[in-house]
């Protein structure tokens, strides 16, 4: 007699969903709400600027978030063990995770190459210097 097997990839389906689209939208409110501080440094003080550039970026970390989520939804085959579900969600969490992790340290880095940028047209032109140390002799 075989045993009855339980199909779960309908609750996978639901956990999976269930955990990730809340973090992402936790994630993506945090990101605006101490993003735009570091935005303003960036774009020297322009608040405008600033908040168009926070939206933008929050609107395309959603984009590509959830895609990237509703795009992995789809199991290998049917999951039939309530290990197997917890494997399911921990991968395709992780997977979504690492790759929003590595599209946030990507945004850092450019954003912080136009605030160096940024910073160095702002700096005052240098000055020839208006007196000379003299030179010790013996000095090595």
């Amino acid at each position: 007699m075989d045993p009855i097997l339980v199909d779960y990839t309908t609750y996978a389906y639901a956990a999976y969903l269930g955990t990730a689209v809340p973090l992402t939208l936790w994630v993506g409110r945090t990101l605006v709400k101490h993003g735009r501080i570091f935005l303003l440094d960036a774009f020297a003080g322009n608040d405008s600027l600033a908040d168009a550039v926070n939206r933008l970026l929050a609107v395309g970390f959603y984009l590509v978030n959830i895609g990237l989520i509703t795009k992995s939804i789809e199991a290998s085959g049917p999951i039939v063990t309530i290990p197997e579900v917890i494997r399911y969600g921990s991968q395709n969490l992780g997977h979504a995770m690492l790759v929003l992790g590595a599209m946030h340290f990507f945004n850092l880095f450019v954003l912080s190459r136009m605030r160096r940028r940024g910073l160095a047209q702002a700096a005052p032109p240098p000055v020839l210097p208006n007196a000379y140390l003299p030179q010790r002799v013996g000095a090595a």
